[in-house]
This record gives C-alpha cells, sequence and structure tokens, in this order.
C-alpha cells in the first residue's frame, strides 16, 4: 500500500482515494485544475488526453463529497461530464501508479 504525503497532515493510502474521470473543453483543463486545486487537501487531478480533455480526478476519501459537490458546482458553468475509467490512460506515471494501487495489480492502467 502506496501513502500519499501531505503537509503536516495524515497520510492517505492511495488504495483509498476515489478515483473518477471527467471530459470537457481543452481550453477548461486549465480552470477545473485551478478550481479543485484551490480546495487544498480535497483531492488532485491529473490529464489522461489534453486532445479529449479527459482528466482523472483523485478525491481523498475524507472530502470525497465535497469533491463532487465541485465538479457538479463547476459543471454547471462549463461542460464536464463524468465518463468511464479510459481503456488508454496514457503516460502520466502517477495516474499508472494510483490505478495500479487501486485495482491491486501490477500493470498500469489495469
Amino acid at each position: 500500500m502506496k501513502l500519499l504525503k501531505s503537509r503536516g497532515k495524515s497520510n492517505v493510502a492511495v488504495s483509498e482515494l476515489v478515483e473518477l474521470y471527467v471530459r470537457l473543453r481543452p481550453p477548461d483543463i486549465a480552470y477545473v485544475k485551478f478550481i479543485l486545486e484551490s480546495y487544498e487537501t480535497v483531492g488532485f487531478l491529473r490529464t489522461i488526453d489534453p486532445h479529449a480533455a479527459t482528466l482523472a480526478v483523485y478525491l481523498v476519501p475524507d472530502f470525497a463529497d465535497v469533491g463532487r459537490a465541485i465538479l457538479d458546482a463547476v459543471s454547471q458553468e462549463i461542460d464536464l461530464v463524468l465518463v468511464p475509467r479510459p481503456a488508454d490512460l496514457g503516460d502520466d506515471w502517477l495516474v499508472g501508479i494510483v490505478a495500479q494501487d487501486l485495482d491491486g495489480t501490477s500493470e498500469p492502467g489495469r
């Protein structure tokens, strides 16, 4: 079990993260990243495919409801939809590590 280190706060096991995937317009990626990451400790996101604007969103369990509410509020402003986990998670190292740990496998993305 891998742990994510947080600044002086308790650690979160990667396998405990709430994993969501969203699709939006490419110009909106920076906006969503700014909004979500402005709420420290709620979660973080990674861009899986910048052309298709598919993002992996990882929420800390204690703040998963807050994270979902943030995404819901943002979806009232821009086109943002939840999508299933893509078959191809791209080559982002962190997405691969999190997917491995969540799936309990040694092969990234499976």
